[in-house]
């Protein structure tokens, strides 16, 4: 009797710790599927932010090249508003140093006869510009250089030009000034743009105090150019 209790309760306890040990592996593999699929849930996650990220990533090197475009571009833009600014103020500079290096021989004058201009005054085309002034007004070197010819007979261009003066510039053109009443330089002297050299007059032949004017490539009669077009091209108008 005893024995069949005893084996009876021996069943019972076996088969309680089988269905234990059954209860626990399905609690493992319960949890290991949780695992699992927080695992899963956790690649997903970092999967979505790393695409973010490069999202993002990308978004921020494009705003960044463009802003260096532009960047670039504000540079250039500046510079070449700066290379126009300085080439202006060259052009302007250029211009009135031109300008300041060439002068007109009187002031306060009026223009009578013209380069090429056919008269009886002369014995073919007028060879220089006229400036008519008053008898002693001041007559200044239209330009530096040294004076080659001064004094009467045309400074041996002839008795046509009354006093005279030549001038070398130095760079193949020479100046005339004829019909002075008064010369106050000599040849050799060195002179400066605007230095008084004469008094206008009425010497020669002339029909009136004034000034004869000439540009020309020689200090001699017969090289005469244009002195009005000449002047305009140095930054002297009439």
């Amino acid at each position: 009797m005893f024995q069949r209790v005893t084996s009876r309760s021996f069943l019972a306890s076996h088969l309680r710790t089988r269905a234990a040990v059954l209860a626990a592996g399905v609690g493992v593999s319960a949890v290991a599927g949780v695992g699992i699929a927080a695992a899963a849930n956790n690649t997903a996650a970092t999967a979505t932010t790393a695409t973010t990220s490069a999202s993002a990533g990308a978004v921020q090197a494009q705003a960044a090249a463009q802003a260096k475009a532009a960047q670039t571009k504000a540079v250039e833009a500046k510079k070449a508003a700066e290379t126009k600014k300085a080439a202006e103020a060259k052009k302007v500079a250029q211009t009135a140093q031109k300008a300041a290096s060439w002068v007109s021989p009187v002031k306060n004058y009026t223009v009578s006869a013209s380069y090429a201009q056919a008269g009886g005054m002369w014995q073919s085309a007028h060879s220089g510009q006229d400036y008519a002034v008053p008898n002693g007004a001041e007559v200044v070197a239209t330009h530096g250089g040294t004076v080659v010819k001064a004094g009467g007979n045309g400074a041996g261009d002839g008795p046509a030009y009354g006093n005279a003066v030549v001038i070398n510039h130095g760079d193949g053109t020479y100046s005339q000034y004829a019909h002075l009443s008064q010369v106050n330089v000599q040849p050799g002297q060195v002179v400066k743009t605007g230095q008084k050299i004469a008094l206008s007059g009425n010497t020669g032949n002339s029909s009136g105090p004034h000034l004869h004017f000439e540009i020309r490539t020689s200090p001699n009669y017969g090289s005469a150019i244009d002195p009005v077009k000449f002047l305009s091209g140095k930054g002297v108008q009439l």
